[in-house]
């Protein structure tokens, strides 16, 4: 009689066991699933909606055992799998802090070097990926992309070696200059007004330079407007990107023999440029007489060396931009609606159905720009970067390890 009494008991016993298991297994998941979605959470805190530039929603994944999000779009996504939030946690904790102290820094002393610097990481992200190639020196074996036409104008290169060398004495031959530049790039961004956007880390250095690379295909500033979108569009970005990363020449200097053709003698015909509000035309020819660069802010031109009636005749189309920092990009959209694009390459954005449609939608909505400009720059942050088991830590930023 006992025998048939075991079996029920039998069975009970199983499924309460396996009941057991499937409970801790769930929760063994969930905590694994809430670690890993640490970085997809904090993106989504960040006070902008993420979605992609077509319209329709981006498609961010965020790996099992590496966070980080990815545009769907993107050729290299096993590279930038790779990379992390918070890279550094274990191996350089204060990497992020001390890049961005040092900014502050250069920011109270020279604040002309802060737009420089997002320059600078343009130019190295848009040639060969983001791996600080244009930091490099010219040697024996390197013909340095400082060297190529584009590049003749850029600075700040001793700020990232400024940072580079306080992160050796921290955490000697951890951090990469790669990083720092995108980095320093995303504070300097944040300090002229623009969003603060996160960074996945772990990039690594490149070996090499690429010099004829960097004179054939930067952007020219005499580019018409089917260069400048081809251009873009061999690294991924659509036109409303572009717009939108061409926001950037908001703030800086841009010297006059940039814009000098436009001027005088656009494509050869001994003429100025007839798209170019004529009024704006005669005060660039003086200001360019006077000195042979201007510095742009988001609250106007004005020459190099001092304040001009150039500032102040920019000032009455955008004197709201100096109200707050969400002038950001402002100046730059309304006067290329108006025909005052310092740049050829710049007002051709005025050419096209798509581009002149952004441009008057960023001119309106600071909002949507500065959530697209942030996005914009998390993505040409992470262009063909390298990770482990490819590339260096270079321990001077302008020397191949």
């Amino acid at each position: 009689m006992a025998a048939p009494l075991i079996l029920p008991k039998l069975t009970l016993l199983i499924l309460v066991f396996c009941i057991l298991i499937s409970f801790d297994q769930h929760k063994h998941n969930t905590n694994n699933n809430n670690n890993n979605n640490k970085t997809f959470n904090f993106i989504n805190t960040i006070p902008f909606p993420i979605h992609s530039f077509s319209g329709g929603p981006v498609s961010l994944s965020v790996t099992t055992n590496k966070n980080h999000y990815s545009d769907s779009s993107s050729s290299d996504s096993n590279s930038q799998s790779l990379l992390e939030y918070d890279f550094y946690r274990n191996s350089c904790p204060n990497a992020e802090r001390i890049v961005r102290s040092t900014l502050h820094r250069v920011y109270k002393t020279n604040h002309t070097l802060i737009p420089a610097l997002i320059r600078l990481a343009f130019h190295d992200c848009f040639i060969q990926g983001c791996d600080a190639s244009i930091l490099l020196e010219d040697d024996d074996y390197i013909d340095s992309e400082k060297d190529s036409p584009p590049n003749g104008s850029l600075k700040g290169f001793d700020v990232i070696e400024t940072i580079k060398s306080k992160l050796e004495v921290a955490c000697p031959g951890v951090v990469s200059c790669a990083d720092i530049l995108v980095l320093a790039a995303r504070d300097s961004v944040a300090l002229a007004g623009g969003p603060f956007y996160p960074l996945y880390t772990g990039r690594r250095d490149g070996s090499n330079s690429f010099a004829d690379i960097a004179t054939d295909e930067l952007p020219s500033p005499y580019a018409d407007l089917s260069q400048i979108i081809s251009s873009f569009k061999l690294r991924g970005f659509d036109e409303r990107e572009m717009v939108t990363l061409l926001g950037a020449h908001n703030i800086g200097v841009i010297h006059c023999k940039f814009f000098e053709n436009h001027l005088y003698n656009l494509s050869g015909t001994n003429k100025p440029d007839p798209s170019m509000n004529t009024e704006f035309l005669n005060v660039l020819r003086s200001r360019c007489n006077e000195t042979d660069a201007l510095s742009i802010s988001a609250s106007g031109y004005t020459s190099h060396a001092s304040s001009s009636s150039l500032a102040e005749e920019q000032q009455k189309i955008t004197m709201d931009s100096r109200k707050s920092l969400s002038g950001f990009g402002m100046l730059y959209y309304r006067s290329l609606l108006q025909g005052k694009g310092i740049l050829y390459a710049d007002q051709q954005l005025m050419e096209g159905e798509k581009t002149k449609y952004w441009v008057q939608e960023y001119a309106s909505n600071p909002t949507l720009f500065r959530q697209d400009f942030a996005l914009a720059m998390m993505k040409l942050s992470d262009l063909r970067v390298l990770t482990m088991p490819m590339g260096q830590i270079r321990r001077t930023c302008s020397k191949v390890a």
